[in-house]
Parts: C-alpha cells; sequence; structure tokens
C-alpha cells in the first residue's frame, strides 16, 4: 500500500511539474496569471481525486496508473491514445502562445467560470469512481467486472468521458485562449473513436452490456449521443 501511494504521490509530482513547463515555457513568462490559477485549480483536483482513491478504492487508484497508450492492448487505442496525449499537450501549449503572442483575449469572468467547470468535471468523476469501481485507464475486462446500470451510469453510458470532456472544453478558456477551442475540437474525434470501439469490445467480453446498451440510449449527452 505504502509503494502504490508513493508512486501515485510521485506520479501527480511529475504531472505538475510537467503541466507547469508546458504552460510556462511556451507563455515566455511566469506572469502567465490564467496558467497559474488552472494549475492550481487541476493539480489540487488531481490531488484530492488521488487522496480520495487512496482512502475508499486503492484497487481502483492502481488501475487508473496503469494509462497511456503503452498501456493498451487493442491496437486502435494504442493510436487513439497517442493522438490524445499529443493533443491535450497541444492543448495546454497553445493557450499558452496565445497568451505570448495576444492571439485572443477572453475576459476575466469566462476564465474565472472555465477553471468552476473544470473543477466541476473532477467532481464528476470521483462520482462516477464511487459508483464504478471498474474504470480502469485502459480498455479492458477484470475477472469479476460486472455491468454498472446506476448513479450516473443510468443517464449515460460514459459518464466518465462525459466528465472528462467536460474539463477539456473549459481548459482553454480557463487559460485565456479561444485558440485552444480549435484543439479540443481535433481532439473530440479521437475521444468518439475510442467511445465506439470500447463499446465494440465490451458488447464482446462483458456479459449483460448489450442489454445495458438498450436500456440507456445516450452514451454522451441526452438527447444527442
Amino acid at each position: 500500500m505504502a509503494t502504490l501511494n508513493t508512486k501515485a504521490w510521485w506520479s501527480v509530482a511529475i504531472l505538475a511539474v510537467a503541466m507547469g513547463v508546458l504552460l510556462f515555457v511556451p507563455a515566455g513568462t511566469i506572469r502567465y496569471w490564467p496558467g497559474w490559477a488552472y494549475l492550481s485549480v487541476f493539480v489540487g483536483a488531481t490531488i484530492l481525486t488521488t487522496r480520495y482513491l487512496m482512502i475508499h478504492d486503492p484497487a481502483l487508484l492502481e488501475r487508473r496508473m496503469r494509462a497511456g497508450p503503452t498501456a493498451e492492448r487493442r491496437p486502435a487505442q494504442r493510436i487513439i491514445m497517442l493522438f490524445t496525449s499529443v493533443g491535450f499537450i497541444a492543448l495546454l501549449v497553445v493557450p499558452a502562445l496565445d497568451f505570448r503572442f495576444g492571439w485572443s483575449h477572453v475576459p476575466t469572468v469566462l476564465v474565472a467560470a472555465g477553471n468552476v467547470l473544470v473543477g466541476a468535471g473532477f467532481l464528476l468523476i470521483v462520482r462516477v469512481y464511487r459508483e464504478n469501481t471498474f474504470t480502469s485507464a485502459t480498455i479492458e475486462v477484470s475477472a469479476d467486472q460486472r455491468v454498472i446500470a446506476t448513479g450516473p451510469y443510468a443517464i449515460v453510458r460514459h459518464p466518465m468521458y462525459a466528465s472528462g470532456l467536460l474539463y477539456l472544453l473549459a481548459t482553454p478558456i480557463a487559460l485565456g485562449s479561444y485558440w485552444g477551442l480549435v484543439v479540443f475540437a481535433g481532439l473530440v474525434p479521437f475521444l468518439l473513436w475510442r467511445i465506439l470501439d470500447e463499446e465494440q469490445f465490451l458488447a464482446q467480453t462483458l456479459p449483460g452490456y448489450t442489454q445495458y446498451q438498450h436500456r440507456v440510449r445516450y452514451r454522451l449527452l441526452p438527447p444527442v449521443w
């Protein structure tokens, strides 16, 4: 347990440093205040989420730490995760460059609202964790896994992705950039591809998932999709 917790805290620390580099080096200054505000919200929410999993669901914490293109077993998912990883980097770098060169200007009130939505996205993710201990960061089915159809899963089939999309959409605004929304738009097709490929896999390997698909019609946003 101590080893898992230590690894988790090191991961958070590395993430914070990496995000700081991706924000402030392209911005050309440490006086990029939307960057500091966003970094505080994102890292703070990550710390609270990590602590929650350490206390309430260490097994899920361990599953969530196995992430990234190399952790995926399905070839399509390796491609998807590669592009989404690059996309998340761009989601930080482009707003930082925007700040440096003054491409766009987002009012302070919208920057604040963006940070609120980022925090809300993390809060919803924790709600998903509470409902479903099988939310691995990779596409897989555990030996004891079952279909979860309660809580947010009674509304949409992929509440985790819906929550993640919320904070990803809010990220460019929180960082004070309209141009970052272009990067977000480029990310969306890969996230939709991930969902469709995951559903195909679950329908083939998780008993009861096909019936669940018939009961819960929408994947991300009722009544859109």
